[in-house]
């Protein structure tokens, strides 16, 4: 009893911990502090009580831990709490690294299997294959696990070894691999496409992701002494260190300039970041790519770039995180990453695009109303806004997935059917060179004959909702012909989805086969030749006039 007692007193003093500084800055008023050590007070005698009284056993940590979750989820969904047996993710997030083997799993229904082995990493080197099934880890059977527990299996400190039981082609064997901190790239692919553009893709604001790309940036340069311009890719970037955003866009901006500000509650949290080394190359026309998966750094980088006229942004509008965290310690290495600012970016606008303060009756948060919206100017006077991400200077309409490729995805029918591809090919062409030709396409048609391919489409929803309401509403016998041939054309026309949407599943296909033979970079630079952002980009940096014209108010 005594030791839960004393687990409480320490729960409650950590609490309070984080408050004494706040009050000693007069950052809360009186009655808020009490109404504070109230409601700590309240809930260490709850959860006490809860633990001695409870009909059933009450596991302390998981329960604390859903307390917690919960707690924090009426905030934001980026004030996360990490127990110590989340470190490794912590690492993940904040340097891109962990200690593991280096590959990518998934699950298909019961069945664990390897999905793609990063290139000279530990699972690479030991001859690892994309396809593989995991059996089992050091000696314990995958067989009722999904893939997060056997992601965490495979997990561990680098220098300890690893046995997995693996089955390819229905031969059974056992690799002992040696786990390894694992850095993971954060600029997987550099390099040239046509007309002297150079390229670079940032996938993460991990740590030293501005030195890599300075360094990319440097090489292309120095190789290519008449480069005309320059294409930094952010897509699907989720953001990453506030730092590293500041030193990416001092690499196009001149030393001094200030790129972001945050504001918060606590005022000694408030900071301003100024560029502080010397430029790159403050002349060359630069390009920066976003979608809606861009997010916080990434649009620290595209949206300061944007506010000092240094960059047409190109894309679709970025996610809207303006919101700053903090990774704090906590006891028993635990930690806590917590929401303690907004940022704005040189024009002074804030791009966050929901407001985590005003939730719905259903407790959903609510994007920040039109209303509400500020116009603000760049350094050249040009009109942008906050509240919504950022808005790109020349937008490309995104493109969606249909639902049959989504199908053959889910189910996995692309990656098994390219796992039996690679068996019969030992070369293809280099990514910039291969195409999926007639001769694939109707292989892999062949290979779908027998397998579930079966989807919905939304035609085919509303078309059911039709019949339905129809039918409720007694309407069914006047429009049942009419219905009935609706039902058997969308049903021809499903059939010939596979050549209707021939291009979209041909690039699916192209990416799967070339990450086989020439890992992540392959699959990237064969993508840049059909890319309608990266064309798009081209287009505009080639085209001086317009590049001038979309910075200029």
């Amino acid at each position: 009893m005594k030791k839960i007692i004393r687990l409480s007193v320490c729960f409650f003093a950590v609490l309070m911990c984080g408050v004494v500084p706040m009050r000693a800055q007069n950052v809360e008023p009186s009655d808020r502090a009490f109404e504070l050590s109230k409601n700590l007070e309240i809930f260490s005698r709850l959860y006490q009580t809860l633990y001695y009284n409870y009909v059933d056993d009450v596991d302390p940590g998981a329960t604390m831990k859903k307390a917690i979750d919960a707690m924090l989820s009426s905030l934001d969904p980026y004030t996360v709490y990490y127990p110590e047996s989340d470190m490794e993710d912590v690492k993940l997030q904040l340097l891109g690294q962990y200690g593991g083997i280096g590959s990518l799993i998934h699950q298909q229904g019961d069945k664990i299997y390897i999905s793609e082995p990063y290139k000279d990493l530990p699972a690479d080197k030991a001859g690892l294959k994309a396809g593989d099934r995991i059996l089992a880890v050091n000696g314990e059977s995958t067989e009722g696990k999904n893939n997060s527990d056997v992601s965490s299996a495979m997990r561990g400190q680098a220098g300890t070894e690893l046995t997995l039981k693996l089955e390819r082609d229905g031969r059974v064997f056992e690799k002992n691999i040696t786990r390894a901190e694992i850095k993971l790239p954060n600029v997987p692919y550099s390099g040239m496409l046509p007309g002297g553009i150079g390229y670079v893709k940032l996938d993460e604001f991990t740590q030293d992701a501005a030195k890599n790309v300075r360094d990319a940036f440097s090489a292309l340069k120095r190789d290519n002494p008449d480069m005309q311009g320059f294409i930094l890719d952010l897509r699907n970037n989720g953001g990453g260190l506030m730092n590293e955003a500041v030193d990416l866009v001092n690499i196009f901006v001149k030393k001094g300039q200030l790129i972001v500000e945050t504001k918060g509650k606590v005022a000694s949290k408030n900071t301003k970041s100024y560029t502080r080394l010397n430029p790159e190359d403050t002349e060359i026309p630069v390009a920066v790519l976003i979608n809606g998966y861009s997010a916080s750094a990434s649009e620290i980088t595209a949206g300061s770039l944007q506010d000092l006229d240094r960059a047409v942004i190109v894309g679709s509008r970025s996610f809207g995180k303006g919101l700053v965290q903090n990774v704090l310690p906590l006891v028993y290495n635990s930690q806590m990453k917590v929401t303690v600012s907004k940022y704005y970016i040189p024009s002074g606008r804030c791009i966050q695009a929901i407001d985590y303060s005003h939730k719905d009756e259903n407790g959903r948060a609510t994007k920040v109303p039109d209303s509400l919206k500020t116009a603000f100017k760049t350094l050249n006077g040009r009109t942008v806004y906050d509240g919504f991400g950022i808005e790109p200077d020349i937008e490309v309409e995104p493109e969606y997935m249909s639902a049959l490729a989504t199908t053959l995805v889910t189910k996995f029918h692309i990656f098994n059917y390219v796992s039996e591809f690679v068996k019969k090919h030992k070369n293809i062409a280099l990514p910039r060179e291969f195409v999926i030709t007639d001769e694939i396409y109707d292989d892999f048609r062949n290979y779908l004959a027998d397998k579930d391919c079966d989807y919905s489409t939304n035609t085919e929803q509303i078309l059911k909702n039709l019949k339905e309401a129809s039918k409720e509403e007694n309407y069914y016998e006047a429009l049942s012909q009419n219905i009935e041939q609706l039902e058997a054309q969308l049903k021809k026309d499903k059939a010939d989805d596979l050549t209707k949407f021939r291009k979209e599943i041909s690039e699916m296909l192209k990416a799967e086969i070339l990450v086989r033979y020439y890992y992540a970079a392959g699959r990237l630079e064969g993508s840049l030749v059909t890319d309608p952002d990266v064309l798009k980009a081209c287009e505009v940096l080639h085209d001086k006039a317009l590049y001038n014209k979309t910075l200029r108010k």
